[in-house]
């Protein structure tokens, strides 16, 4: 197993940190319903994965390909009503921060495991 360098993990884990608290965060808006609020449950299980991922990168690097679908369909449905201007408040700068997310994440898996070790 490469030994990754520690940009990774701490990504990996401010990811985690991110779709928990967004979800959380979620779980409790007044009126949501539901469904808004089982969409919410699984963008904090998205953390999880990604918490788990931040604790063993080099072998569960892989689950993040989950990541980069979720995260970039979720920016595909949701980015139309956003620049239409039809979405929640801040549902803007919570898709730039998935896009952002998404490119780390393919950084991550794209890249070498030979560029991924620590020098």
């Amino acid at each position: 197993m490469p030994t990754i360098a520690p940009f990774w993990p701490r990504m990996l884990w401010s990811a985690a940190v991110y779709n928990l608290v967004i979800g959380l965060a979620g779980l409790f808006v007044p009126g949501a319903d539901t469904n808004a609020r089982i969409v919410a449950l699984l963008v904090a299980c998205f953390g999880l994965v990604y918490a788990m991922v931040a604790r063993d990168p080099a072998r569960l690097r892989q689950v993040l390909w989950a990541g980069v679908v979720g995260k970039l369909g979720v920016v595909a449905l949701l980015g139309p009503e956003v620049l239409a201007g039809l979405a929640a408040p801040g549902t803007g700068w919570i898709l730039l921060g998935d896009l952002v997310y998404t490119a780390l994440f393919l950084m991550f898996l794209l890249i070498g495991a030979d560029k991924l070790t620590a020098r």
